[in-house]
């Protein structure tokens, strides 16, 4: 655990968010997923892995107010409350690894963009998913995105897995169903491209 949180926040602390190469300057996919299937701004929200993304900032726009972002660098988080700078008081920050993580509380969306495909091992893997049922309550909404089966093989240096709705909504378990799917092509800052899948998942 301490070597995964080390190497992200050697990414953060290296480079600014408009060089890592998953950087969006509005996440349009994930805000149009969250407004068709939590619409209510009511809808509480947790942000997995969410960084330096502009989600949080993004969905308080849009009139959400429960909102939460998990990640396992500080820096990262640091830096995303520097850019909110009086609206960071609104959202909750929890600096975590997500495979160890014990939540506190439950949440009616959970939006992964990249870190459950980091996840290479089993145990990791299923920690993950208990944490996912966890969080969230019956009838919540997961949406969880990753490189896709004809994306990249690695992400900052590292490995991952690849999926497809189909595959990941496998290994999540029949505690969620798969409701809807899209494919993303994502350029980089760099200018490459990397081909994405979006899972909806539904918990029974």
């Amino acid at each position: 655990m301490t070597s995964r949180r080390q190497h992200w926040e050697d990414v953060y602390q290296a480079k600014q968010e408009t060089d890592v190469s998953w950087f969006q300057p509005k996440p349009e996919l994930s805000l149009a997923l969250i407004r068709e299937h939590a619409p209510q701004t009511n809808a509480s929200v947790i942000d997995i892995g969410g960084g330096a993304s502009s989600l949080a900032a993004a969905l308080l726009g849009l009139g959400y107010r429960d909102l939460a972002v998990l990640d396992i660098s500080s820096a990262a988080l640091e830096r995303a409350k520097a850019n909110l700078g009086a609206d960071a008081a609104k959202i909750e920050w929890i600096v975590a690894d997500i495979t160890a993580w014990q939540p506190q509380c439950r949440w009616q969306v959970w939006h992964d963009r990249a870190v459950f495909h980091f996840l290479t091992d089993t145990a990791s893997q299923d920690a993950y998913i208990r944490a996912l049922n966890a969080a969230t309550e019956t009838g919540a909404i997961a949406i969880i995105s990753g490189f896709a089966p004809d994306g990249p093989e690695k992400c900052s240096g590292l490995p991952v897995v690849r999926y497809d709705a189909q595959s990941l909504s496998k290994r999540i378990g029949p505690d969620f169903e798969l409701l809807a799917e899209q494919r993303e092509e994502h350029h980089t800052p760099g200018g490459a491209m990397q081909k994405f899948y979006y899972a909806v998942l539904r918990k029974n």
